[in-house]
């Protein structure tokens, strides 16, 4: 199974990554760590799209995207999660991965990516401020026997 995990920065997508890595035994992709894969990007992209489509009906990936143009690389048959969180939480939380520090021209970057998936296709679409990730796990083991 491929589960796509998608949402803006600090939304919440790897800690609900991790809980269904415990939940289900899933090797976790993050954004560009394809590129490990390959010397040249473009390799590494094409091996990367083999791996995710064998792995529809194989092993167990989550690849965690925080980036649009990411979401070409989810195969047909993919789960497609949507994590989204309020933007005052996203900035919290984007304030303690620096430290405590928020610059401004940062927090404007935030604002404006706010919603910048809102309006993709998706599956499920999980709260990552307040959801139940037990409850999205519950959902994804089912799907998976």
């Amino acid at each position: 199974m491929v589960i796509g995990i998608i949402g803006e920065n600090c939304s919440g997508k790897s800690t609900l990554a991790e809980k269904i890595k415990n939940t289900i035994d899933a090797e976790i992709i993050t954004g560009k760590d394809y590129l490990r894969m390959a010397k040249s990007e473009s390799e590494a992209a094409l091996l990367f799209r083999e791996k995710l489509k064998d792995a529809i009906a194989g092993e167990n990936v989550i690849y965690v995207i925080s980036e649009k143009e990411h979401i070409s690389f989810l195969p047909d048959g993919a789960v497609r999660i949507l994590v989204k969180a309020d933007i005052d939480t996203i900035k919290e939380r984007f304030k303690t991965r620096m430290r405590g520090n928020l610059p401004a021209p940062v927090e404007q970057m935030l604002v404006r990516k706010h919603g910048m998936f809102d309006n993709e296709i998706c599956d499920y679409q999980f709260d990552g401020a307040s959801g139940d990730t037990e409850e999205i796990c519950d959902i994804i083991k089912d799907r998976i026997k």
